[in-house]
């Protein structure tokens, strides 16, 4: 009685547009669109989550690299007796300041494999759910190489600049200061 989709096979050579066009003429109360154009226009949907999903990851990371920053300046003040020392006994501030950073750089690339191992597991959890609950076999999380790999470099680029920004910090002041005695 009704119908709200059905698909027409064509035969080698015939134009899409050209199929679409002739059929939409033939008849009143029916429109032919190409699949290109029915999926373009069933995808919308996609797209709207799609943006929610990456508002959602900016915000992530923007709140891990605050996060991180606050971590990597705390990490940095329990070592001002430190600092103070080997700046005492000679030590340059470009010294210290580097081996800051590479201890940033070591946390972040070790907490990016930390959190990647972890997104591995609650994706698998998230599939096992879910498709015992819709009976399926969709994919509905996917963490790919390649959004492993722009994590992890992402992870040491904010790393390296929270370290870079905490050693700074330190590097500047002077080692009286840092000792407590100014």
């Amino acid at each position: 009685d009704r119908v709200d989709r059905f698909g027409v096979g064509l035969l080698a050579g015939v134009g899409v547009d050209s199929a679409a066009a002739a059929l939409n003429q033939v008849a009143f109360g029916y429109r032919a669109y190409s699949s290109a154009e029915i999926a373009s226009e069933s995808s919308q949907t996609f797209k709207v989550v799609g943006r929610f999903h990456r508002a959602i990851a900016v915000i992530s990371v923007m709140a891990s690299a605050i996060f991180l920053l606050c971590i990597m300046l705390l990490k940095v003040e329990e070592r001002r007796m430190d600092a103070a020392v080997m700046r005492f006994v000679g030590v340059r501030r470009r010294t210290i300041f580097g081996a800051l950073v590479l201890e940033a750089a070591l946390v972040s690339v070790l907490g990016s494999i930390l959190g990647a191992g972890l997104a591995g597991l609650a994706g698998a959890a998230t599939n096992s759910y879910y498709r015992r609950f819709f009976d399926t076999e969709l994919i509905f999380s996917l963490i790919t190489p390649r959004i492993v790999l722009f994590s992890v470099c992402l992870s040491l680029l904010l790393g390296l600049a929270a370290g870079a920004v905490a050693a700074w910090r330190l590097v500047r002041t002077p080692p009286m200061v840092l000792w407590g005695r100014a």
